[in-house]
């Protein structure tokens, strides 16, 4: 676990490295203390299946029920932290992933733990015929991955049409003061360039380096850019109330097209250790601090919530890291029709976390049944259907503008409708098998 997590999560230290003075030092006990908090989970997973002393198939069907148990808990406990799933490998075996409608990520994670040992149940005398029934699991959720994309439509949402914005601005030039007004005006620029007609802009996570929604200037150059008609959506800073002390948000903020704010998101799963410090009285006098440099920590949102936004569908706003989390994704009361993910992935340079963070996406979209647009400051900016495919997409440390249609949702997922419920239910059929095989000794 130690070794997995610490391969799959070595991106982390690139964010050390932007301010290499201030925060170089922090990076071991960063990434090798998140790597080996995550590999807690699995010593526990392995230390109670090899408690109950299971060998060959009961061995590989406990193992991956406790792994995959360990998993789910892993992606709540607190705050949680899903990344790199075992389950998320589906995103590289082509029609294997469309599965994630049906069970979702924790369920893959079982079933790719349990696949995963079959070849040690196999090349052993016993089970052969009830291993080899397992595995043929595989192929069948293959098949229906191909049939399920054989059925797709590439239906787009009538009259909407996107326009994402990736700037492209280095994290170590974003957060200086006297750059503020160049990045303001990288990204009018780029959102007012000839093409076709577009009817929402849409900036990344924390696009300017000033509090926007807060008028002065930047509203009445936005009132030109929008021109009455286009909607902005884009990533900001804000204060709950103008004084200086009031709390501050990582958000989401709607314009509409007179530059009026009609709504506003705030994040609600914040980043532990860049948007605020875990354990922050033991640490800070250790001189452990966050990331992301503002007085205090970041004030979280109430959750999620469906917004209705002009002249589009009903829209689930994610900003960053929420992407990677599978529940608690959407309203269960309100059912959007599209999924908006803002992120600053700067951070992390030319690593692996882009792609990573991208794969994860893709993965919310086949588990919904809804669409993604992607709007990342460095990349990789997207547009995503329902069925995981990426329809376009800007390079990773490219700039330039993303134009494309709004692909149609689908009808509600089974995943959709019952979260874990799903995971559940197979967890206890796979310990039901485990428990009902016949106990056999091992000879010595």
């Amino acid at each position: 676990g130690l070794g997995y997590f610490i391969f799959a999560l070595q991106w982390i230290g690139f964010a050390f490295l932007v301010d290499a003075e201030t925060y170089l030092w922090m990076m071991p006990f960063a990434v090798g203390g998140l790597a080996a908090a995550m590999a807690i989970y699995w010593g526990v997973a392995a230390a109670v299946a090899n408690a109950f002393g299971w060998r060959g198939l009961r061995l590989v069907l406990g193992f991956a029920a406790m792994l995959a148990v360990g998993e789910w808990l892993r992606g709540r406990l607190f705050t949680g932290f899903p990344w790199a799933a075992p389950g998320l490998a589906v995103d590289g075996m082509g029609a294997l992933s469309q599965t994630a409608s049906l069970i979702g990520m924790t369920s893959l994670t079982l079933l790719i733990i349990l696949w995963g040992g079959m070849p040690l149940v196999l090349i052993g005398q016993r089970y052969r015929i009830a291993a080899a029934g397992l595995l043929l699991l595989l192929p069948l959720a293959w098949g229906y991955g191909l049939h399920r994309l054989s059925s797709a439509t590439n239906a787009d949402v009538p009259d909407v049409r996107l326009r994402i914005v990736q700037p492209n601005i280095g994290q170590d030039a974003k957060w200086r003061e006297e750059n503020a007004r160049a990045i303001f005006d990288t990204l009018v620029s780029l959102s007012s360039e000839a093409g076709a007609a577009v009817t929402h802009v849409i900036w990344p996570e924390s696009a300017v380096p000033f509090l926007i929604d807060e008028g002065g200037s930047a509203a009445n150059e936005l009132a030109a850019m929008l021109s009455g008609r286009t909607v902005l959506i884009t990533g900001a800073i804000r204060r709950r109330s103008p004084q200086p002390e009031a709390p501050i948000h990582n958000s989401v903020i709607v314009f509409s097209g007179r530059a009026e704010v009609v709504e506003r998101y705030d994040k609600w799963r914040l980043v532990p250790g860049g948007e605020f410090l875990p354990f922050e009285s033991l640490l800070e006098p250790l001189g452990f601090r966050k990331v992301i440099t503002i007085p205090g920590s970041f004030a979280p949102g109430p959750g999620t919530v469906t917004f209705d936004i002009p002249a589009a569908p009903p829209v689930a706003l994610l900003i960053c890291y929420e992407a990677i989390f599978p529940h608690g994704l959407v309203d269960p009361a309100k059912r959007p029709q599209w999924l908006l993910n803002v992120t600053n992935d700067g951070w992390f340079g030319h690593s692996t976390g882009p792609w990573q963070h991208l794969a994860q996406a893709r993965l919310r979209t086949i588990e919904q049944g809804l669409p993604m647009a992607r709007a990342a400051n460095t990349g990789i900016s997207a547009v995503i259907d329902p069925y995981g495919r990426t329809r376009a997409a800007l390079a990773l440390g490219e700039q330039g503008v993303l134009d494309a249609a709004l692909p149609a949702a689908l009808p509600p997922t089974l995943y959709s409708c019952f979260g874990d419920g799903v995971f559940a239910m197979m967890l206890c059929l796979v310990l039901l098998f485990t428990v009902s095989l016949k106990y056999s000794p091992v000879k010595h």
